[in-house]
């Protein structure tokens, strides 16, 4: 009997928050979807953090130390690995390519900073993103045309990569995302019509277009209404800046970070989820509204219309206009606003709606290779 083929899922960097669930989804659906006759082995940075049957976990400890460490792994020992395991598909979710041996190859990209042009202003209140993305540009290029599959979560940027790679080879994946949310009503502490915004003190999620907006209204409405944010005002320079700003307005609450079950209290308690950030692969509180079945306003960029998707409630607005977002913003308070409804763009192929089809593309036609 032939021992068993190999499938590779490199992974050692995503230990915490959306990358981890991201990770946990991809393992869960390739111990459901993968054949039988292929080994599953992952590579991880902590294996007491999967609980998965017909897996085999190689632990790297060490993988988050530093980047030169990172990239030692990446560039220097998985090769090494590889030509040990001999895999018939090695997949890294690292957005870089690794320089290994294997009969197919796929990558799983999903940092879209290399393609967000940062402002003077941005690039000092946050001038380690500034950095990154300048560092993605060449690590996004370093191998890329070795794959056989680049995996990202939206057309957009199938379109961006389609300049370092075939666009055939660019497999569109829409993340499967489960979302333990309470739907029941909550009673409102202040009587106040709710607007939420899930976000991290990060300069592209643009949460100044939101108090800008605030500070543009009459009195007489602004006290009609709140703005929820959550963040502290305190986490890195831009919050600060933030909070110096805007902290005086009493309609402006700053949340700092929330737990899930608080989350699910804000969902349900807000009236309209607002989410005008300038860069996302997906966002995720964009589908959570959806779920609650709340309106939304959103950024009217690329990103957002995928990830609206099919809507029968939201209203797209341009990112850098306080003015529009303070006008849509009065009249949803005083339900004076009608929201439009949006119809699902089509994606081309290569396209997989979940895991389980993504899956299917990477591996097929891989057992008579």
């Amino acid at each position: 009997m032939n021992a068993p083929r190999t499938i590779v899922i490199s992974a050692i960097n995503l230990s915490e928050g959306g990358p981890l669930t991201v990770l946990q989804e991809c393992l869960r659906s390739a111990s459901s979807s993968i054949p039988k006759n292929f080994r599953l082995v992952a590579l991880v940075h902590d294996r007491k953090l999967f609980k998965l049957p017909g897996i085999h976990f190689i632990e790297f400890p060490k993988s988050k130390r530093s980047w030169w460490r990172r990239l030692f792994y990446e560039y220097v020992y998985f090769k090494h690995l590889s030509t040990r395991l001999n895999p018939a598909l090695w997949f890294s979710l690292h957005d870089t390519t690794p320089r290994v041996s294997s009969v197919r190859r796929a990558v799983y990209c999903h940092n879209p900073s290399p393609f967000y042009k940062a402002s003077f202003r941005e690039a000092l209140l946050e001038p380690s993103f500034f950095l990154f993305s300048l560092l993605y540009q060449y690590l996004y290029r370093i191998n890329i045309k070795r794959n056989d599959f680049v995996v990202v979560q939206q057309k957009w940027l199938r379109a961006r990569f389609s300049s370092m790679i075939d666009p055939q080879k660019i497999v569109v994946s829409h993340p499967t995302i489960s979302i333990p949310l309470d739907s029941h009503s909550f009673k409102k502490s202040n009587g106040k019509f709710v607007f939420l915004y899930p976000t991290l003190p990060r300069v592209f999620k643009n949460i100044e277009v939101l108090c800008q907006a605030i500070e543009l209204l009459p009195a007489d409405v602004r006290d009609t209404l709140e703005l929820r944010i959550t963040i502290s005002g305190q986490e890195n320079p831009y919050a600060k800046q933030l909070r110096r700003c805007y902290g005086h307005l009493p309609s402006i609450r700053f949340l700092g970070r929330q737990t899930r079950q608080e989350m699910n209290t804000h969902y349900a308690d807000c009236d309209v989820v607002v989410f005008p950030s300038k860069l996302e692969t997906w966002g995720l509180p964009i589908t959570e509204a959806k779920a609650m079945k709340k309106p939304l306003l959103v950024a009217d960029l690329l990103y957002a219309r995928e990830t609206v998707g099919t809507c029968d409630a939201v209203t797209f607005l341009p990112p850098d206009n306080p003015h529009q977002w303070s006008q849509a913003m009065a009249a949803a308070a005083t339900n004076e606003w009608i929201f439009g409804k949006h119809v699902f763009p089509v994606v081309e192929e290569p396209f997989a709606e979940n895991w389980h089809q993504l899956w299917h593309i990477l591996t097929r036609g891989l057992e008579q290779q």
